[in-house]
């Protein structure tokens, strides 16, 4: 089990196993702080009560390293991992939790009252799976590791696969396998020899929320700018702590430019950074990035992204991610990742600020849309609506090319008859339920799938956050941040054995955020408010404003050229109705349009990782 996870621990393993044998820890490590024998794992507290294995990076370990002295605690080497076990040991798990600041997901065992912890960070920077399977308690980073359980056959949950169709990756605490779970961010579960797991939420983001929602405080703005800025640089200053090299992923954006610049402002020499770019227009931010590197002094290295990269990599995928996820710019973020670790070990992201400040276009798109809901007819929105989608949605594309380049949205028509159909709806969760799903009706897709309905139709979040916007920020935060964004970052950057770290989502920097009037993310149509006016304080606006464009890559074309062979081999109709998980009807017919020149390629997207994952893993039953 510890061997499949080689390529997030290469430098060192480790196994312990208790006297009776009822319990084993495997780990394997990434050096990247005291890189001395020290911090080997799994580790035995000095009062040889508690073992620990542990992944991840705690940014506050020095501040409770001395508190621990203070306690009379002697430590022997300046990892973290001996901070947390040592502070578990002094004060319980749930203190211990509540003093971090960082990533991390941690198994913790107390020897004396035979009893074991799991805990995870607060935002899902790392991963955590658990399950009963066969009466053996089993955890682990990530699901390849839990397969290699002896005497196991995985069953493939047919509703989680359902879930997948409607997002692109399967929704916590689900997984692709039955009896198998995502331990949720901002928790920890406890397992006795008898009791079957309990779990405990120490951090609550919804609490945070509507807490800041209903007694917003009454700072000024410039005090909350200066604030921000403040803890930004705090943020970063302790993310670049390592004795390893570091560098930065700089796409040219807001979120990015700002930690490069944070970074930068606190370097005594040029920062490494990387940039990712196609040959498609509508998709190439490495001119910006370059531009915002030039300015920053950095040391800057790009890579351009062709269709045979794609192919490289597409047998791949299903690897790293153990279930299916389909995200597209996995593909790219993979091969920034794998540019990246040829000069460092360790990569600083602008991952969050979207969710944190309102920067996703759908934002504006559903408040706009909603607003126009509530005054215009239904027979005007239909009429709105029929006419968008009486032109195919590269007619749209055509279009847009008319349109001045820093003016011009990407993917036009695509996002017109997104637009097209959400405007029918009059109801604006399920509005953006609509905007955010690939298959709205995945149940009619999966065959005897039942859809599990999570948080997303949770009727009490439109009571407790009453605000349209504060509600699809929330909602992102606590859905498509950890289960695609940072599953999608974690996977890519450590197949490669590079960590990857997010200062935005230092939990203080989330609680900040919360505090803020809703103005200060959102301003009359511009996203980011907050964050800009701490970034041009370091860079020109001139360098930044431009239309967002995203990270994903031109697959809708591709899927049409050169990976259009791969494809048509997974869609085939006949493999899709012997295998008895899909119905082959809408999935044909979304095919035929997109060879014909529709934009079909999210859906199919999900369909194709889905297929590849099916092939990769033919062990699986369902």
């Amino acid at each position: 089990m510890t061997d499949t996870l080689r390529h997030r621990g290469p430098d060192s393993h480790g196994t312990w196993f208790d006297s009776e044998s009822v319990l084993a820890f495997g780990h394997r490590r990434l050096a990247i702080r005291d890189l001395s024998p020290t911090g080997h794992q799994p580790m035995v507290s000095s009062c040889q009560r508690f073992i620990i294995v542990y992944n991840g990076e705690v940014y506050s370990h020095n501040e409770i390293s001395n508190e621990l002295k203070q306690s009379g605690r002697r430590l022997k080497g300046t990892s973290d991992t001996e901070v947390i076990l040592e502070a578990c040991a002094e004060w319980g798990v749930k203190s211990t939790l509540e003093r971090l600041i960082g990533m991390y997901a941690f198994a913790l065992y107390d020897k004396q009252k035979k009893e074991l912890y799991l805990a995870r960070d607060r935002l899902g920077i790392k991963p955590l799976y658990w399950g009963m399977v066969e009466k053996h308690f089993i955890f682990g980073s990530e699901l390849k590791a839990l397969i290699k359980l002896n005497d196991w056959t995985p069953k493939l949950n047919r509703n989680a696969l359902s879930a997948f169709m409607r997002h692109n990756y399967i929704p916590a605490p689900h997984t692709i396998y039955e009896g198998i779970y995502k331990l949720e961010p901002g928790c920890f579960l406890h397992v006795g020899m008898e009791a079957s797991p309990t779990i405990e939420r120490y951090w609550d983001l919804r609490r945070i929320v509507e807490s800041g929602v209903r007694k917003p405080t009454d700072d000024s703005e410039n005090d909350f700018i200066n604030d921000l800025d403040a803890l930004l640089q705090d943020a970063v200053r302790r993310r670049m702590v390592a004795d390893v090299p570091i560098g930065t992923l700089l796409s040219g954006g807001i979120d990015s430019s700002l930690v490069t610049a944070l970074m930068a402002e606190q370097s005594d020499r040029p920062i490494n950074t990387f940039t990712i770019g196609f040959r498609e227009s509508d998709f190439n931010e490495a001119p910006h990035a370059r531009k915002i590197a030039k300015h920053l002094h950095t040391d800057h290295t790009e890579l351009y992204v062709e269709p045979k990269h794609a192919l490289d990599l597409i047998d791949s995928l299903p690897h790293w991610y153990d279930e299916p996820f389909a995200d597209s710019s996995q593909i790219p973020t993979a091969l920034i990742c794998e540019l990246t670790r040829k000069h460092v070990t360790v990569v600083l992201s602008g991952d969050g600020g979207d969710e944190l400040f309102a920067g996703y276009n759908r934002y504006d798109l559903g408040l706009r849309m909603w607003h126009n809901a509530k005054i215009a007819p239904f027979s005007l929105r239909r009429l709105a609506a029929r006419l968008i989608l009486a032109l195919r949605m590269q007619s749209w594309d055509r279009f847009a090319h008319w349109i001045l380049p820093y003016q011009r949205p990407p993917q036009l028509g695509n996002k017109l008859h997104k637009f097209a159909h959400a405007i029918l709806i009059d109801e604006p969760d399920e509005m953006y339920r609509q905007m955010l799903s690939h298959w709205p009706e995945p149940d009619a897709i999966v065959i005897d799938g039942h859809e599990p309905k999570g948080i997303l139709w949770d009727p009490s979040v439109i009571e407790t956050i009453p605000n349209f916007l504060d509600r699809m920020q929330f909602l992102d935060s606590v859905t498509y941040l950890p289960d695609d964004i940072l599953t999608k970052l974690d996977r890519a950057s450590m197949r490669v054995s590079l960590e990857a770290r997010v200062p935005l989502l230092d939990h203080r920097v989330v609680e900040l955020a919360w505090q803020m009037p809703r103005t200060l993310k959102m301003r009359n149509g511009i996203s980011k408010w907050a964050l800009r006016q701490v970034l041009y304080r370091r860079v020109p606006a001139r360098l930044i404003e431009r239309p967002k464009m995203g990270f994903g890559v031109p697959f809708d074309q591709w899927l049409r050229g050169p990976l259009r062979g791969w494809a048509e081999s997974l869609l085939d109709e006949k493999r899709l109705k012997l295998q008895g998980l899909f119905d082959p009807l809408p999935i044909r017919e979304r095919w035929k349009l997109h060879l014909g020149g529709a934009n079909w390629g999210y859906p199919l997207w999900n369909v194709l990782m889905a297929q590849a994952w099916l092939s990769a893993n033919p062990g699986v039953t369902w």
